[in-house]
């Protein structure tokens, strides 16, 4: 079994337990695998990565520290694997597995019991900490980040159209060698910007827009998530006052923050760095969204740096991002996102990109 599995593995209160992985993403997390069609059994003492026809023989050349079975009917290889291992209780993730797979399961597998408890959680706390090498993976797709955000600076100019500039963001990316987009990128301009998670329009740019791009990379599973506002110079030269009072504020948050976080730090704390700056400059209504989030084998995962993270802590090895905003309603928004590792007495930016305001 990988590293991983056994950890997994570990958790299981009894010898006879089993965990069942459906979920992409959890999938490729414990195995090195991605495929559209799969599950992962683990016991105590043994991993199989199950898929069918179309994925097994490139399994078997990629799969880590799991045996790979081909199955016709998943369900029965299931059971045959249960029944020779002596499984008696079967836990599965609550948030992979939806109602009717959870019903087939349990008609499937009458003499095993099922869990929905546990194992969401379980997986949770493994993928929260990153081990070096993923985080090498993560630190190369912010290095693409970054060179196509050096890149985008030279195609940006009045007449571009938002989605021009997504797409271009997107070509240069997978160009570089990235293995895809992290996500499906924002850029956003004028009125637009202040939509946080506005989508690419046929909007043209125009002098003394914001222009705030949302965008990463992936590469071997691991995703980076980087966001910068430019400024497209208005006639006569600048911008307007208040664009640049909002861009300094928001600069201001999120360095507030930058400079809190450590392991041990409650996320609540690192939400309230940037919040408190965003307040005290008059714009506290119009930032209602979390500081940050974690960033590894999905987009979004744990920890939050929100008001509403509980009792949550960060640990040495997690990433996160720091993206503090303020939206201006049909006026233009300001967002600034920087990636960083916690380490045990701050953290390590992996953001290389200039964050100070660029008038192009």
């Amino acid at each position: 079994m990988t590293d991983k599995c056994e950890r997994l593995a570990a958790y299981l209160p009894e010898q006879s337990d089993a965990a069942l992985i459906v979920s992409v993403d959890n999938r490729r997390y414990l195995t090195g695998f991605r495929s559209s069609a799969g599950a992962v059994l683990v016991l105590r003492e043994a991993a199989y990565f199950l898929t069918d026809f179309r994925y097994i023989e490139a399994a078997g050349q990629r799969v880590r520290g799991a045996q790979c079975v081909c199955y016709r009917r998943l369900y029965e290889s299931l059971r045959e694997l249960l029944s020779r291992h002596g499984a008696g209780r079967l836990f599965i993730e609550g948030e992979g597995t939806t109602l009717s797979e959870g019903a087939a399961l349990a008609a499937a597998l009458p003499e095993i019991g099922l869990c929905e408890t546990g194992l969401d959680g379980w997986l949770q706390e493994l993928r929260l900490t990153k081990e070096p090498e993923e985080i090498a993976r993560i630190r190369e797709a912010q290095r693409l980040t970054d060179e196509a955000f050096a890149h985008i600076l030279t195609f940006i100019r009045p007449g571009r159209t938002e989605r021009e500039v997504a797409l271009e963001l997107e070509f240069h990316i997978r160009r570089a060698g990235a293995e895809g987009a992290s996500f499906d990128f924002i850029a956003v301009s004028g009125a637009n910007s202040s939509l946080p998670h506005g989508e690419p329009g046929a909007k043209e740019l125009e002098p003394g827009d914001f222009l705030t791009m949302d965008f990463g990379a992936v590469v071997d599973g691991w995703h980076s998530d980087m966001t910068r506002t430019v400024a497209l110079a208005a006639p006569g030269g600048g911008i307007a006052e208040e664009q640049r009072r909002v861009y300094d504020t928001v600069l201001r948050a999120q360095e507030a923050a930058l400079s809190v976080l450590r392991a041990g730090l409650p996320c609540v704390e690192g939400d309230a760095a940037a919040r408190r700056v965003i307040e005290a400059a008059g714009y506290g209504e119009y930032f209602g969204h979390a500081t940050g989030h974690g960033v590894g084998v999905e987009i979004h995962e744990q920890p939050r740096l929100s008001a509403a993270a509980g009792d949550a802590v960060l640990q040495e090895g997690t990433v996160v991002t720091v993206e503090p905003g303020i939206y201006l309603p049909g006026r233009f928004g300001v967002r600034i996102e920087d990636m960083a590792v916690i380490t045990a007495n701050g953290c390590d930016d992996l953001t290389r990109s200039p964050r100070e305001l660029l008038i192009l």
